[in-house]
């Protein structure tokens, strides 16, 4: 995916390096570009951008160890790997981690899982050995 994404996902971070390794390492992206404020990943799924939270709104959030969970959140997003068990563990070595609850889709599994900031997003892994289109 050379050059700017038609779409992607963005998220603010109080720490934009922890988060972008977390991402980096369990969803296996790239970093495209790197500055103070905005980190820029990427797989051939999707384009992620991990951006500072600008001040004044830095304040405000606190994120703690193990980070509490943002589960009001109006949006999630989701994300294949290629193990539901490999993610669990990576996640924990990470700062984040999976939750308990699995759900059944056509062809794949689903757990949630939590970044090292208390994001939520959700994990798929498919049944067999090819991915959807």
């Amino acid at each position: 995916m050379p050059g700017p994404a038609r779409a992607g996902a963005l998220i603010y971070a109080r720490e934009p390096g922890l988060l972008s390794h977390f991402y980096r390492t369990l969803l296996q992206m790239e970093i495209r570009s790197q500055s103070e404020q905005l980190i820029v990943l990427e797989n051939g799924d999707i384009q992620l951008l991990v951006h500072a939270i600008p001040e004044p709104y830095i304040g405000q959030v606190v994120v703690t160890t193990p980070p509490a969970l943002r589960e009001q959140g109006a949006i999630k997003l989701f994300f294949t790997v290629p193990s539901l068990a490999w993610a669990e563990a990576k996640a924990a070595d990470l700062g984040g981690g999976l939750l308990p609850q699995q759900w059944s889709g056509p062809g794949f599994v689903v757990r949630n899982a939590f970044d090292p900031e208390g994001n939520i997003l959700q994990l798929r892994e498919f049944l067999n050995a090819q991915d959807p289109l």
